[in-house]
């Protein structure tokens, strides 16, 4: 019995040892703290943060600068810790991993059922839509979101969790863009620094201290979540040092809308600005009608122009970049060339603000679909390298990081920059050969003159792009290319044509042919890049004119960025229709469209510029062997997330593409409230 009891003492000394984190130095007596442990610039696990069962895990409300459900008091949003017990036991401090999101509490239930009816004529009013139904509120305090917690603290950090305004137990009300979604995460921020108070209940005053946090914090997320981490950095709150956004909605006009045209996110038709606050206001059932009235129906049906699609200063006051000027987050961007609901447009151009601004930027791309963060190893050198402040070189790293196709999306290919530097634009002409292919090259057709086209939305753009013959659309086509073609930028389409009535929408798609079907078709075989456009808006974004039946009119527009190698034995085909099935309104079939060949064009950024293309249509055999230029090494790549060589010649001079301005920016009106589409982590 002596013996058990001994036994018992020496458990009970063990666990509670354990519990109080100490562990004794065998030279010193003294008791050796955890803390982060560091190896090739990377946040390694560390045992004693490890075990889930001793972290320590808590809820609070944090107060805001905005009072948007208008009950006369700042509203408090709702935050969970998670943290090793460490911070508690050993006074130690660690950076924080944030992340915000208004789909913690679950969504509405029936949102496609209740989304705008595509069947609308062009500029006319929309039918009504039906309501989405309350969202019945899920998740239990203290934990919000498990998001993230067995990547991060592990490695020795602090993971939070918010709900955004009017959503799960957050105060406010969802504004999809609005100011209130940006002063949510920077008051959190402010909270964890110190200079924001928390407190224990959502209306009471005791207050919660953020006595463990270093006051350096890190955010990320996918779709919704990765635009909440751009819109606190666009404050510029002090503490935010990095930001990883995935798949980040950065403007809701080019989510809900194209060059003036009504345009739905790829596998949402009919979904709006409005269907998207539905879909998260999982908030105060008590604050809903309200909410529902002064935002929804006041502030974003009355302001969206459903019936015509034009640029406008609701739409401006929700665009991020209107709003970069104090940002100065470390960010490094992560998107999916082939992301049809989040458009690469998104991220790109957002990266090519911040390296204008000078703020440290990378990005990575991925030929998959929407979502997909980046390799583990690059967030943790870039969390590392901001937020523990370990020196690993990662800001000389390769600017761009590209997943090339059939390649795994954690080994990515390392380039100096996107676009790729050695691209230049490359002008392709139109020869006739409507109703089946017509011809598409860098010579112009000697005389080429009109062709026509019908719209119906009945035929999607799948089968207009595979029909052999059809009036539905229009489709040029390269030579078969004998060589691989890569292409990395932005590709511009001009345009001239005419309508049958005073308003049709603009479709164009640029394949790959033949189109491959099949189970072991890849994403990347098909569709090489999309646009839209409203041929009414050829002179502004912001006012479209009627067209005159029968009048030439002339626009230019860009389709979505991308980087993609064309394989040997494909043709790259330019596809000009009208509704786009899975993206445009369906007005009733029968408009006619005409398009004169001889002032049409589309240009294309070609790695290599002509000589590239020329290379593409000659035939191996023939090809002289060329001294291979040298490849320049990226300072500080060995321990980047790959260690391969940059895809650049030093000696080409840079000419990125540059995207063009959607319409000038109004001034933005912060008592107007409104957000973003998609799914949480």
């Amino acid at each position: 019995m002596i013996e058990i009891r001994r036994r018992l003492c020496v458990l009970k000394f063990t666990f509670f040892s354990s519990l109080a984190g100490t562990l004794v130095h065998a030279d010193s007596g003294r008791p050796e703290k955890a803390v982060p442990v560091f190896k090739d610039g990377e946040a390694q696990i560390v045992k004693r943060f490890e075990d889930p069962d001793f972290w320590i895990r808590h809820d609070l409300w944090v107060e805001t600068e905005s009072d948007v459900d208008e009950d006369g008091r700042p509203d408090r949003v709702h935050v969970a810790v998670t943290r090793p017990r460490q911070t508690e036991t050993e006074d130690l401090k660690l950076p924080v991993i944030y992340v915000t999101s208004p789909y913690f509490a679950g969504t509405a239930p029936d949102a496609k059922d209740t989304m705008w009816s595509p069947r609308q004529e062009l500029g006319e009013e929309p039918p009504k839509r039906t309501e989405s139904k309350p969202i019945k509120r899920k998740g239990e305090r203290p934990i919000i979101s498990k998001s993230h917690v067995k990547t991060w603290v592990p490695r020795g950090y602090i993971v939070v969790h918010s709900s955004s305004p009017g959503t799960g137990l957050s105060q406010g009300c969802p504004t999809i863009g609005g100011m209130n979604e940006a002063l949510a995460p920077k008051a959190v921020i402010q909270w964890l620094t110190g200079k924001a108070s928390g407190f224990t209940t959502p209306d009471g005053q005791e207050k919660v201290e953020a006595y463990w946090s270093t006051g350096k914090v890190g955010m990320t997320g996918t779709s919704f979540n990765g635009t909440l981490p751009l819109a606190a950095a666009t404050t510029g709150v002090e503490g935010l040092e990095a930001i990883i956004p995935i798949a980040p909605n950065t403007s809701y006009y080019h989510y809900y809308r194209s060059n003036g045209l009504v345009r739905h996110p790829g596998g949402y038709i009919g979904e709006d600005i409005d269907c998207l606050y539905d879909v998260v206001h999982s908030g105060n059932p008590e604050k809903r009608d309200f909410c529902d009235c002064a935002i929804r129906d006041e502030e974003m049906i009355k302001s969206f122009d459903r019936k015509n699609g034009d640029y406008n200063d609701f739409w401006a006051g929700r665009d991020y970049l209107n709003q970069l000027d104090q940002l100065k987050a470390a960010t490094l961007m992560a998107h999916a060339f082939n992301d049809w609901n989040v458009q690469p447009e998104h991220s790109v151009r957002i990266y090519e603000a911040l390296k204008k601004k000078g703020v440290p930027v990378q990005a990575y791309f991925h030929q998959g679909g929407h979502g997909g963060e980046p390799p583990l190893k690059q967030m943790n050198r870039w969390f590392t390298r901001y937020l523990h402040g370990v020196v690993n070189n990662v800001e000389n790293d390769p600017r761009s990081w590209i997943v090339r196709e059939g390649d795994k999306r954690e080994e990515p290919t390392p380039y100096h920059d996107y676009p790729n530097p050695a691209a230049r634009p490359v002008e392709f002409f139109l020869s006739p050969g409507a109703p089946e292919q017509g011809g598409l090259d860098i010579t112009k057709a000697d005389k080429p003159g009109r062709e026509k086209l019908v719209d119906n939305f009945s035929f999607d753009g799948t089968s207009l792009a595979k029909a052999e013959w059809t009036k539905h659309r229009l489709m040029y086509t390269t030579p078969i290319l004998k060589q691989p073609v890569h292409l990395s930028g932005t590709s511009t389409i001009k345009i001239r044509l005419a309508s049958s009535k005073p308003a049709a929408n603009l479709s164009v798609w640029m394949v790959s042919l033949p189109w491959k079907d099949g189970k072991n078709a890849l994403i990347t075989d098909n569709i090489i890049t999309r646009g839209w456009a409203d041929p009414q808006n050829y002179r502004s974004i912001r006012k479209g004119e009627p067209l005159k039946p029968g009048q030439f009119y002339d626009l230019t527009f860009d389709l979505q960025p991308d980087d993609q190698v064309i394989p040997a034995g494909q043709q790259i085909g330019l596809m000009i229709f009208s509704s786009d099935r899975e993206f445009t309104l369906w007005p009733d079939p029968g408009t006619e469209l005409t398009v004169d060949l001889a002032a049409t064009s589309i240009t294309l950024p070609v790695v290599g510029g002509l000589d590239g293309w020329k290379k593409g249509q000659t035939e191996k055999a023939a090809e002289q062997k060329e001294e291979k230029p040298e490849e320049k090494k990226p300072v500080g790549s060995p321990s980047g997330p790959n260690s391969g060589k940059m895809w650049f010649n030093p000696d080409e001079e840079v000419l990125p593409l540059r995207l063009k301005d959607d319409g000038e920016a109004g001034d933005f009106d912060p008592d107007k409230v409104a957000y973003d589409p998609e799914a949480s982590d």
